[in-house]
């Protein structure tokens, strides 16, 4: 290599985000008294929340169990992060029956009945779906994408707990929930009587609360280990077209048909159902990381000599892959100061120097890659490592 190239990647400020995924990227630096990747992932999704105050799934439970049991709740949340399933949970755990009504495809009949005729007066008999003996939770699904006039129609359901004559049996609950206008989803304005009616809940998508559900559920083994290694890969902000995105919905969309599949699925199959359920950086991502995973091919293994880099132009996705997953080590052992880095972490830095001569050969744009700053332009490694990068990569680049 060149002392021109490897200038480049010293001097380069790429960043994976411009370069190659259009999309979120983490900045985690727990050394420096920085976020976990929990709350680097909460920090991503709250740019597009205006909420103050959330909860996280293994929050809400408790939440709802001291309170949908004496006031109507109302939940927020993005697209595909488990509302529904979450509220189904909670009613199966008090023994309940959870009947959902869709607001989307209510009209105000629907949902005050039809009038009867009884004893020379009428009177709405309302929908049998409603008029339940036994106490239920009566889930409000999508209630904020229902025109106004079926809005308007839940008020007394709400409120009053009754549809005419009609009231639910002591014990049932009312939980409603809908999307934010700022995920380019389905979503009307809620007229303040019916936003003053209930009680709002805000919820995140947790990154652990995630992996803990899904360890116990099924979640396909590739699916789990990204995630795993991607946190900020579980969710991305819903893009203003009708292309997919990613969601803990889309995620266990993929693992289900990665089961059905087996572990022989095509690579380019793999392609199509990953590109259908994420977002097109992570879907690329993840088909990197099933290659890398099939071959055996790690960072560990580059790390400790075992073997090289990726040079196969095929396997220009790997190689990104590879390069984000070293990034992402770099910042998680490299302490903030030299002084208190051990004698195996100065051997690391050692190797690590060496891999970003052997990377530039390949790919300046991969090797920029690994030591960019951030989005906002702060570094997104500790300043003494860029240091010693740019004094010794020329120098390591002459030898080669």
């Amino acid at each position: 290599m060149h002392s021109a190239c490897a200038r480049a990647v010293v001097g380069g400020t790429t960043s994976r985000r411009d370069a190659v995924h259009p999309g979120v990227e983490i900045r985690w630096s727990p050394h420096r008294g920085g976020p976990t990747l929990s709350e680097e992932f909460h920090r991503i999704e709250g740019e597009y929340l205006e909420a103050t105050v959330t909860v996280t799934p293994d929050e809400l439970p408790e939440l709802l169990l001291h309170v949908a049991v004496v006031r109507p709740i109302f939940l927020w949340g993005a697209t595909g992060i488990g509302k529904s399933s979450l509220v189904r949970a909670f009613a199966e755990s008090l023994g309940l029956e959870c009947v959902t009504l869709l607001g989307t495809q209510l009209a105000p009949e629907d949902l005050i009945g039809v009038p009867q005729i009884v004893e020379n007066r009428s009177r709405f008999a309302p929908p049998e779906m409603i008029a339940r003996e036994q106490p239920y939770c009566l889930f409000l699904d999508e209630l904020n994408a229902a025109p106004a006039e079926v809005q308007k129609s839940f008020y007394s359901l709400i409120l009053d707990r009754r549809v005419g004559d009609y009231e639910l049996p002591a014990g049932s609950v009312v939980i409603g929930a809908g999307n934010r206008a700022t995920d380019n989803a389905l979503a009307r304005p809620m007229a303040s009587a019916l936003v003053n009616r209930m009680v709002h809940v805000h919820l995140r998508a947790d990154v652990d609360d995630w992996l803990k559900w899904a360890a116990h559920n099924g979640i396909h083994r590739w699916v789990l280990e990204y995630v795993m290694q991607r946190p900020d890969h579980l969710w991305s902000v819903p893009p203003k077209s009708e292309l997919p995105f990613s969601t803990p919905r889309g995620w266990h969309m993929l693992s289900d048909a990665l089961h059905s599949y087996g572990e022989n699925i095509a690579d380019r199959t793999l392609w199509v159902l990953a590109s259908g359920t994420l977002s097109t950086a992570h879907a690329s991502g993840f088909r990197a990381f099933v290659k890398s995973a099939r071959h055996a091919f790690d960072l560990e293994a580059v790390i400790k000599g075992e073997a090289s880099w990726p040079r196969d132009p095929g396997d220009r996705d790997l190689l990104y892959f590879l390069s984000e997953t070293f990034r992402a080590r770099l910042i998680r052992e490299l302490p903030a100061s030299r002084e208190h880095a051990s004698g195996a972490v100065k051997r690391f830095v050692m190797r690590a120097k060496s891999m970003l001569t052997e990377l530039a050969e390949i790919s300046v744009e991969c090797a920029q890659l690994v030591i960019a700053s951030d989005d906002e332009g702060v570094a997104a490694l500790p300043s003494w490592f860029l240091v010693e990068v740019t004094r010794d990569l020329p120098r390591l680049a002459a030898r080669r």
